[in-house]
């Protein structure tokens, strides 16, 4: 698992919970529109979005798909309990995202515009350097 923390919109990240979730059944439409999010009880693998209001639109298999006005934050635990990511509202639609990714979602982060390619370069370049350090002996 990588331990992740960046900034991203909102839409970004929402992009991400519907690629890790629901992009094969999520009705065309509801994926248009950006104050459509998905949410899920189950535990593990909880979807929440917080906000001043919501509304529910209803329900596809597992995922309850909500209208949120003014997010303020969206909790996406995965299923496999892989992956722990929290946004968190920073200014507007800009957010902070923390916790950890596993690699299925980190292809779903540069997929949805939320994790820069450059992240993911510089993380394994710090990666090669441990491993490089760990054969000789270096701590």
């Amino acid at each position: 698992m990588v331990e992740i923390e960046i900034r991203t919109t909102l839409e970004k990240f929402r992009r991400f919970v519907i690629l890790n979730t629901c992009y094969s059944f999520i009705p065309r439409g509801y994926l248009k529109d950006p104050s459509i999010f998905p949410e899920r009880d189950a535990n593990p693998g909880r979807i929440y979005v917080e906000a001043l209001s919501k509304l529910n639109l209803g329900e596809v298999r597992e995922i309850r798909f909500v209208k949120a006005y003014e997010v303020l934050g969206v909790i996406y635990n995965s299923k496999s309990g892989n992956t722990s990511l929290i946004w968190r509202q920073v200014k507007g639609t800009l957010g902070k995202v923390s916790g950890t990714a596993s690699p299925n979602s980190i292809v779903n982060l540069i997929e949805a515009g939320a994790l820069p390619r450059s992240y993911v370069r510089q993380f394994l370049e710090e990666f090669e350097k441990k491993s490089v350090r760990l054969e000789s002996g270096e701590a």
